[in-house]
């Protein structure tokens, strides 16, 4: 299978994903009733981001022709670790694997082994050659380069079993807002779904806000009302439910709409149904320590992502900001 055909084949899968069949939907509520973090909506999402984003046949040969791919390459047997915290999170790897021209077994997620699949089997039905390059695997084994992704703790173990083999492994991250205090209501409310997006399951949600002395949250917290039915969903209920009572018990300070809570603290990491926030003073000592700080997967704001574009990674925005095709043309 030559590279034109291997980009046809997915700007194909993004055309049959913009029609929504019946057989995808039955897909998606599965799906759906198999993880409950994973809402129609949210699938809905992430499947647009993707159709919209990645399988975009022009943007798919811009990016072929960048790095310059041909049909000469040496094909590697490349085993990929994919997350499951949010609908399709390894999209972008099997993408990257299957239009450089190797070959790849993924090791699914439990929280996410069912729409990833099922696209894999529909690329099976259109072009039965798509086997002899992709596979479904429950364990790696024998693979010539590893791409995983996972926590902090699984991160270790990646690197015990993969270490000796080339290898990209990803561990915790997470993402945060830089604010000044002029920012539009239009501005706060694409925050917001920054913040609340997959709620706030991904690393590129933004857990963290940096705001000036004085800030007015007021209308930040109004921006939120557009998810004030997170409060319906009991999952997502129950957690806001749980960190509002250890707010109580520990007479800790907090803001909230009732949807959402607002907590001062140092720690870029927040917990479900949270968002912390800090004061800064000097906004360029402020970026020098984020882009330093390995914690932190992408910043929104002025000059940086454009607010309500966190979660809408292209086909060059690469996790932790390695270059996973230019990895792979390496092999």
């Amino acid at each position: 299978m030559n590279l034109q055909k291997r980009i046809d084949l997915m700007s194909f899968l993004g055309d049959y994903l913009k029609q929504n069949p019946e057989d995808w939907q039955l897909a998606k509520q599965k799906a759906s009733i198999k993880n409950p973090w994973f809402t129609e909506n949210f699938i809905e999402k992430a499947t647009g981001s993707i159709t919209e984003h990645f399988l975009d046949f022009k943007k798919l040969h811009n990016w072929a022709a960048h790095y310059h791919l041909d049909d000469l390459i040496k094909p590697a047997h490349v085993g990929i670790v994919m997350a499951g915290n949010i609908p399709m999170v390894g999209f972008h790897d099997l993408l990257t694997v299957f239009i450089s021209g190797h070959k790849q077994s993924i090791k699914l997620s439990s929280k996410d082994d069912v729409l990833i699949s099922f696209l894999v089997e529909k690329l099976y039905e259109h072009n039965p050659e798509t086997r002899d390059f992709i596979t479904i695997a429950d364990k790696l084994k024998g693979c010539d380069a590893y791409i995983a992704t996972g926590s902090n703790q699984t991160a270790k173990h990646f690197e015990e079993y993969f270490g000796k083999y080339p290898n990209i492994i990803r561990c915790n991250r997470t993402s945060v807002a830089i604010l000044n205090g002029k920012e539009s209501k239009e501005q706060l409310e694409a925050l917001s779904e920054d913040i609340h997006m997959y709620y706030g399951l991904g690393c590129r949600n933004v857990t963290k806000l940096f705001v000036p002395e004085h800030y007015d949250f007021v209308p930040l917290l109004q921006s939120f009302h557009q998810f004030s039915y997170f409060r319906d969903y009991h999952k997502y209920s129950n957690n806001y439910d749980f960190q509002l009572s250890l707010l109580l018990l520990n007479n800790n300070m907090y803001m909230t709409n009732e949807t959402t809570l607002l907590v001062e603290s140092k720690n870029n990491f927040s917990a479900i149904g949270v968002v912390h926030y800090e004061y800064y003073n000097d906004q360029t000592n402020l970026k020098e320590i984020l882009y330093n700080n390995t914690e932190i997967q992408c910043i929104v704001g002025e000059n940086f992502i454009p607010f309500g574009e966190s979660q809408q990674p292209g086909l060059f925005t690469y996790a932790d900001g390695v270059d996973t095709m230019q990895f792979l043309l390496g092999l």
